[in-house]
């Protein structure tokens, strides 16, 4: 069967909001730089094929890119590889494949896939650009529909546990992999800007096809934790209305233990880490915020800390915690929150508890 027979399809929306298994068959290199969360990897070739590949094609041309590829994905390696996408073609019936640009590579994969299983398999047209361009343009486009409130409120005030009590909404921290603050980094690396961008365009076309245009976003600044959200995403929800959740401190406190401590812990734990990771993320998410404590507060609460975390591993104690994070709250926190929001009082429409506050996004058609 001719390489340019096998069919192709341009329906990238349809792709990507159903999450239609996607089979990338790019490079490892390529595929860790971006990535659709739908996406396996499975590579034609490896990185250094790539690259001595590409070589060949920019000096001698197609034919001889082709040839030399034959040489090295041959044998038990092509075997392997095209083991692999059977496998997952076989537990993936509807997966579509592309490569970088939908071209050689995609139509090459086609016909290996056929040549073992008979089995035609389309490819994305225009490859994995062509939707990482389409989902660029969709993310200014979609917030054209979308009505956005920010959910606002103290550190510590159960945001996100809020979000969670409601559909229409969008979770950029959880996108993110990161909480939005000094102490939010989580046991696993963020996402590369990319592949942040892509999740992101591909919830807002989803909350979009489900016909749902009131979407509740929590308060972010553009930065969370080392990614940056869109600028034009992030302008929009600049110009949107504020509802305050309001939280006592002692709720705070509670929220933050579970949240920083117990739950991290247990996180640390799961990656078969010790105490020792679990201390060196509290004791260096602290340092990140010497200066703005002052070296007097920053060295009490971190003579505090270390106390803290050896009766922690000692005696299971966390009572001591609540004194630390009551400082570092009100201390830092609240200082930083109460001058951000005081510059965006007039987009602030509703405040109140919790219940309070879903009773008034309920009005408002926010389920």
């Amino acid at each position: 069967m001719d390489l340019n027979q096998f069919p192709s399809t341009d329906t990238w929306q349809e792709l990507l909001v159903n999450d239609t298994p996607l089979l990338d068959v790019r490079a490892p290199i390529e595929f860790d730089n971006g990535a659709f969360p739908q996406a396996v990897n499975l590579p034609l070739m490896d990185d250094n094929d790539r690259e001595a590949i590409g070589i060949c094609y920019k000096q001698s041309g197609q034919a001889a890119a082709i040839k030399l590829g034959e040489n090295r994905v041959k044998g038990g390696i092509k075997a392997q590889r095209v083991q692999e996408w059977v496998n997952f073609i076989e537990a993936n019936p509807n997966a579509v494949l592309y490569c970088f640009r939908g071209g050689l590579r995609s139509k090459i994969t086609q016909l290996w896939i056929y040549e073992a299983t008979g089995k035609i398999i389309p490819r994305v047209e225009g490859g994995y650009k062509m939707l990482r361009r389409f989902l660029l343009d969709s993310i200014d486009t979609s917030m054209q529909k979308i009505d956005a409130t920010i959910l606002s409120g103290r550190t510590g005030s159960g945001k996100t546990r809020l979000l969670y009590e409601l559909d229409d909404m969008i979770d950029l921290e959880g996108l993110a992999n990161h909480r939005g603050s000094a102490f939010g980094r989580t046991t696993t690396p963020q996402p590369t800007p990319i592949s942040f961008e892509n999740a992101l365009a591909i919830q807002l076309l989803k909350q979009l096809q489900q016909g749902k245009t009131q979407l509740v976003f929590e308060d972010e600044s553009r930065n969370i934790g080392s990614l940056h959200l869109p600028q034009g995403f992030f302008e929009q929800l600049k110009q949107a209305k504020i509802v305050v959740l309001q939280t006592t401190d002692s709720q705070r406190i509670d929220i933050s233990i579970q949240e920083y401590i117990t739950d991290m812990e247990i996180a640390w734990q799961q990656l078969g880490k010790g105490f020792s990771e679990f201390s060196e993320y509290l004791l260096s998410s602290l340092i990140r915020i010497k200066k703005r404590l002052g070296a007097v507060r920053y060295q009490d609460l971190y003579t505090q800390m270390q106390y803290a975390l050896e009766l922690h591993q000692q005696q299971g104690d966390l009572s001591i915690y609540r004194d630390i994070i009551g400082k570092i709250l009100i201390q830092y926190y609240d200082p930083m929150y109460d001058y951000q929001l005081d510059k965006k009082q007039e987009r602030v429409v509703f405040s109140g508890n919790k219940q309070a506050v879903i009773k008034y996004l309920n009005a408002l058609g926010i389920q």
